[in-house]
């Protein structure tokens, strides 16, 4: 069995993929995905532990079932958790559904959600709630939607203290994950 130490960052990038090409890093969610990476490289007690560094790449037009699928899977096994982009640009995409099937239904991974389009934990909320705005890009994810009732799920705005503050959270992580429902900060 894998050491589950890292975070899993799942993010939406247009299909074929090619970490290396201009309109790879020119989509918003793979921006946000280097953002995190970026904090990182700047402060080594940043506590992002990156999934996709602990197996090789592939490329972009590596076979779907032989090559892609596997390495996901393999790099979501040495996971504690699923951090998820989702925004307004999200698309469901095949590699995406993938992840958050696997991460979630099969793994039982906990989901910390971060929502690009809001930047502070009030902005977030309405009446002590989660907004209608937040909860309608559930939608653009069905397989998210339908299964987050599976696993607890943190729901955060892009704010580097509370993205810092909810990767240390223990409720949060596989080995020590609190009850399956969907939480966030109060203000």
């Amino acid at each position: 069995m894998a050491y589950r130490n890292g975070n899993y960052a799942a993010f939406y990038v247009a299909e074929p993929f090619n970490a290396s090409a201009l309109s790879a890093h020119a989509t918003e969610d793979f921006c946000y995905y280097n953002l995190l990476r970026a904090w990182k490289s700047k402060d080594a007690s940043f506590p992002f532990n990156d999934s996709h560094n602990k197996t090789y790449n592939v490329r972009d037009n590596s076979a779907w079932e032989t090559t892609l699928k596997p390495r996901l899977r393999e790099r979501i096994r040495s996971s504690k958790n699923i951090v998820l982009f989702l925004s307004s640009n999200t698309v469901n995409s095949r590699a995406l559904r993938e992840e958050i099937d696997y991460g979630v239904n099969d793994q039982g991974l906990p989901v910390i959600v971060i929502y690009p389009g809001y930047d502070s934990k009030e902005s977030l909320l309405i009446n002590g709630s989660l907004r209608q705005s937040v909860k309608n890009l559930w939608d653009k994810l069905p397989i998210f939607r339908d299964s987050m009732y599976r696993v607890p799920t943190l729901h955060i705005p892009l704010k580097k203290e509370i993205i810092e503050d909810s990767l240390k959270e223990s409720d949060f992580m596989l080995a020590t994950k609190t009850t399956a429902k969907y939480y966030w900060y109060e203000p």
